[in-house]
C-alpha cells in the first residue's frame, strides 16, 4: 500500500508488497523490495536499497545507502551517505544464509555518519551519534558519540545534536536539556 501523496521518482523501483507512508519521498534509482515498511514523512536520496526492513516516521536516508532485511529504524533516524547495514554474521558466496538474517535496531533520533558500517545483531540506542566511517561492532548507548574501527565511545551528545560536557556525571546543554550519568543505565534525561 502506497500513500496517495507519497512521491516516487520515475526511475525508482518499488516492488509489490511494500508499505509507503504519507508525504514520503523516494528519489532517483532507489529500489524498495517486497515486505519493506516505510512510514510517513521519510526522505530517500538517490540510489537507496531497502530490503524487508521497517523504517518509521521522519527518517532521512541519504544517497547510496543499503538497508538490508532485518533492519528497524525507529522514527527520526538520520542515515548519512553510503552507510551499509549487514544482516548475516558469516556470509559466504557459495552458502545460502537467508534463514540466518540477524536484526539491527536503530532507536529514535539516532544519527549515522557517512560511510559507516553497522554490523548486524546490535542496538543503537536513542539519539546516539555514529561518526563518519565508523564500523559498529557492538551495541551503542543512548546519547553516545562513537568513532573509529572498531567504533569506540569518545563522549556524549544531546538529543539536539550538541556535544555535551560532563561535570560530576551531569551535563547541561545550551538547548535547555539536562542529563545525568547513571551506572548501569548510561546517560538519562534529568
Amino acid at each position: 500500500m502506497i500513500a496517495k501523496d507519497a512521491f516516487i521518482h520515475k526511475t525508482a523501483i518499488v516492488d509489490n508488497g511494500v508499505i509507503i507512508g504519507s508525504n514520503t519521498k523516494i528519489w532517483h534509482f532507489c529500489h524498495i523490495m517486497p515486505g519493506a515498511q516505510i512510514g510517513p514523512d521519510c526522505i530517500f536520496g538517490q540510489n537507496v536499497f531497502v530490503g524487508k526492513a521497517i523504517i518509521e516516521r521522519g527518517c532521512k536516508i541519504q544517497n547510496n545507502v543499503s538497508i538490508y532485511s532485518g533492519v528497524h529504524l525507529e522514527q527520526d533516524v538520520f542515515i548519512g551517505p553510503s552507510v551499509v547495514f549487514t544482516n548475516v554474521v558469516n556470509p559466504r558466496a557459495n552458502i545460502e544464509r537467508k534463514d540466518e538474517f540477524r536484526e539491527t535496531l536503530v532507536k529514535r533520533g539516532a544519527t549515522i555518519g557517512a560511510n559507516a558500517t553497522i554490523l548486524c545483531r546490535h542496538i543503537l540506542e536513542e539519539y546516539c551519534m555514529i561518526g563518519a566511517g565508523a564500523v559498529v561492532t557492538k551495541n551503542v548507548p543512548a546519547y553516545a558519540i562513537v568513532i573509529g574501527n572498531p567504533a569506540h565511545q569518545i563522549g556524549w551528545v544531546c538529543a539536539c545534536g550538541n556535544r555535551l560536557k560532563m561535570i560530576d556525571n551531569v551535563a547541561q546543554c545550551s538547548c535547555g536539556r539536562s542529563y545525568k550519568f547513571q551506572t548501569g543505565k548510561g546517560l538519562v534525561l534529568k
